[in-house]
């Protein structure tokens, strides 16, 4: 399971360079013909990553309950991110998958509660989890892709 954490790292790169590179104004615009924004779907990765591992597990998450709160499953952008915000995301994006690797190595995930998502995928194990957590991220730098070229037309 570490080389697909290693490899949410790749995915994580490319969505850190969108967040740093794009104007504040951009990221928070959600273009005609979609439901969400740029900052939206990189806050919710890092989000539902929590969730799947450590809430799933029973662990306390890396990430505040009041950003996880915002950008949980279910939930729409808001329209708003303060600088701070924004900050505290990019640092996110690397270190809750550098802890997950940590915590993984060292058992940290021992329980684990059955979840089914909305892709209607039964999850039994944290390496269920793991796994699900790539394709998800997957999926959604996909839409930050979409987005990006929805702006710059």
């Amino acid at each position: 399971m570490k080389i697909v954490l290693e490899q949410t790292l790749q995915t994580r790169k490319a969505l850190y360079l969108i967040l740093k590179n794009t104007p504040k104004e951009m990221l928070l615009k959600i273009p005609e013909g979609f439901n969400n924004n740029i900052y939206w779907n990189i806050a919710h990765i890092v989000a539902t990553q929590q969730g799947l591992m450590y809430g799933l597990s029973g662990v306390q998450t890396k990430m505040s309950k009041e950003l996880i709160t915002k950008f949980k499953k279910g939930t729409a952008p808001d329209g708003t991110a303060s600088d701070k915000e924004i900050e505290a995301v990019k640092k996110l994006i690397f270190s809750t998958v550098e802890d997950a690797i940590k915590d993984y190595e060292t058992g940290t995930f021992s329980e684990f509660k059955e979840y089914t998502t909305s892709a209607n995928v039964t999850l039994h194990s944290i390496d269920e989890a793991i796994s699900f957590n790539l394709y998800h991220e997957g999926l959604h730098l996909g839409s930050v892709l979409a987005l990006l070229r929805a702006l710059k037309r």
